[in-house]
């Protein structure tokens, strides 16, 4: 062994979003002039930043180089002990790699997010909304959910009451909400309410919404019956108040008969003829049709042209439902720069898996047999920070679209996607790097499969997903 080195300190604490360094220092021991290579290790290497990269040292001379460890505020900086190394290779001695090691902890932070999708539900009798929260921190969140609203009108129902999400994924809980009071006639009324997620040692979280509450008949109804019953009470008063009044003239028919100057009466007009019989009337003079190609000119009317119907994810998922009704499928397309979409592809087998190159700006995506599926992109942002978009539930069969809107919108980083049945898996390609990222599972809700990174340099250009169901 031709080298000694010695890590100052060889164990290190930094919080995410935060820097820390850690000195290395470096002695030829050697008889010859060197070249030595560095190479950060591990799991803290994707943010590790090693200056100068390249040492050259005479024999028996030490060097020092930096390390700089800056991990992420996302929860790909896993907190607690990260073990490190660095790899040094000389480039007289290929064979003699030399790999010191060290140990980063990084400190735990929380940050959650919740959304009620929609914000705004309307029913007679329930509303149900659901109640989506993100884990973007790096430790297990535990939380616990109640309901509340001004004049205690509604009542919650939240499955489950608690939960705990690990870090970088997502929890649905489902909530009932119940009027106490049922509106029979008249308008609807607005309930604003709110969702209290509390954690410990830390103020509760408020998450507004609106519950719309419609009456159970509607007022035209009720406008009908009210009339309804004006009426018959009219008609009933008039049909027992009134009393015909009943008068002879028999006698003056009869004075009139006995006198002898009485006017004859008059005749009595002519009956109209009885119409003839069909078979007696003339026959009908045919009249000339106009041919529905006429036109007025004698030329022939051509037909409007018209465009094919655009061909969707869920338009693909019919045909391969079709084809076999018994399994899952899943269908999407990609959108890229300008506006483009690429064909529909079904998949249920890796070997499917094709890119296209551009980066994409959205998805179109369709399941069947997976008791409706649900998405959200994670675009790139000016301001150097990814940003999440609402969550875009459908059910199945039908088509989900996410991503930005326009022909040149931010372009996706990634996507969160769960399924209500089996488990969606995926692969995701990378156009910055050209590179390919891991066959990647996960189970049905309330879990989540995150795909994709959080860095708003690395724009997806390739995506394959399929359902796993045996």
């Amino acid at each position: 062994m031709s080298l000694w080195t010695s890590l100052e300190p060889a164990s290190a604490t930094v919080e995410p979003g935060s820097s820390t360094q850690v000195r290395l220092r470096v002695r030829n021991t050697g008889d010859v002039v060197d070249e030595y290579r560095f190479e950060p290790i591990g799991d803290p290497a994707p943010w590790t930043v090693i200056e100068p990269a390249v040492l050259r040292l005479y024999p028996g001379t030490t060097g020092t180089v930096e390390l700089t460890f800056s991990p992420p505020r996302t929860p790909d900086a896993t907190a607690g002990p990260n073990p490190y190394a660095v790899r040094i290779s000389p480039t007289e001695h290929p064979d003699a790699v030399t790999v010191p090691e060290g140990n980063l902890t990084i400190l735990p932070f929380t940050e959650m997010r919740a959304e009620l999708v929609p914000v705004t539900v309307t029913g007679r009798l329930r509303g149900r909304p659901r109640l989506a929260v993100d884990n973007l921190g790096n430790t297990e969140l535990t939380t616990s959910m109640t309901g509340e609203d001004t004049g205690d009108r509604l009542s919650y129902e939240l499955r489950p009451g608690n939960t705990q999400i690990n870090p970088g994924r997502a929890h649905f809980i489902d909530l009932t909400l119940r009027p106490k009071r049922i509106i029979w006639f008249g308008s609807k009324e607005q309930h604003p309410y709110k969702v209290n997620l509390q954690r410990a040692g830390v103020p509760p979280q408020t998450i507004d919404g609106t519950y719309i509450q419609r009456g159970f008949l509607p007022r035209w109804l009720a406008t009908c019956l009210g009339i309804l019953l004006a009426l018959a009470i009219t008609f009933a008063m008039l049909w027992f108040g009134h009393q015909p009044h009943v008068t002879t003239r028999a006698e003056e028919q009869m004075e009139q008969a006995g006198s002898p100057l009485a006017p004859s009466p008059s005749p009595q007009p002519p009956l109209p003829p009885t119409p003839s019989t069909p078979a007696e009337s003339p026959a009908a003079q045919p009249q000339p049709s106009q041919s529905p190609q006429d036109n007025g000119g004698g030329g022939e009317k051509k037909p409007e042209e018209s465009k094919p119907p655009v061909e969707t994810a869920a338009t693909a998922l019919h045909r391969k439902v079709r084809e076999d009704p018994d399994a899952p499928h899943i269908c999407y397309r990609l959108r890229y720069e300008g506006g483009q979409w690429s064909k529909p592809a079904c998949e249920n087998t890796l070997g499917a898996y094709d890119r296209t190159g551009p980066p994409i700006t959205g998805m179109n995506i369709a399941a069947s047999s997976v008791d409706g599926v649900s998405a959200q992109a994670h675009v790139t942002d000016a301001s150097g920070t990814p940003k999440w978009l609402p969550w875009t539930p459908v059910r199945d069969n039908q088509d989900i679209y996410i991503g930005a809107d326009g022909d040149y919108p931010p372009f996706m980083i990634g996507l969160n996607i769960s399924v209500g049945k089996f488990q969606i898996c995926h692969v995701a390609h990378f156009h910055l790097t050209n590179s390919l990222g891991e066959l990647v599972c996960d189970k049905a809700r309330p879990e989540t499969l995150f795909i994709g990174t959080n860095d708003n340099r690395k724009a997806i250009d390739g995506m394959f997903l399929y359902i796993k169901y045996v």
